[in-house]
C-alpha cells in the first residue's frame, strides 16, 4: 500500500540539509525511492510557515530540501538551520 494519506512528523535537520523519513512510516506506507511526494516544512519555534516541495526518497531514506527552500526558511538571525527540528509533512502526488 503507498503511501494515501498525508503524514505528520518532527526530525532533525542533518548535515547537507536531509530530512530522516522514520522507518516506521517507511515499512508502513511500503515507500519507495520511485515515489514522488509533496513535503511541507517549517522549523519549529521559528515563525515562518509551511514551505511546500516535491522530492523522492534516497536509498537510506533521507529527503534532500532544495536551498532555495532552505533560503526562505532562514533570516539574519538564524542563518544555519542544521540541528534544528523540523515539522514535516508528507503527502501523495
Amino acid at each position: 500500500m503507498p503511501l494515501t494519506k498525508k503524514v505528520n512528523f518532527n526530525t532533525l535537520l542533518e548535515k547537507g540539509n536531509r530530512l530522516q523519513i522514520p522507518k516506521l512510516i517507511q515499512w508502513q506506507f511500503k515507500m519507495e525511492q520511485t515515489h514522488v511526494l509533496r513535503v511541507g516544512v517549517s522549523p519549529k519555534g521559528l515563525f515562518v510557515g509551511w514551505h511546500y516541495f516535491y522530492a523522492k526518497m534516497d536509498k537510506q531514506g533521507r529527503i534532500l530540501i532544495p536551498k532555495l527552500t532552505l533560503a526562505m526558511l532562514t533570516d539574519k538571525e538564524t542563518p544555519r538551520l542544521s540541528g534544528y527540528i523540523f515539522e514535516v509533512s508528507l503527502e501523495p502526488t
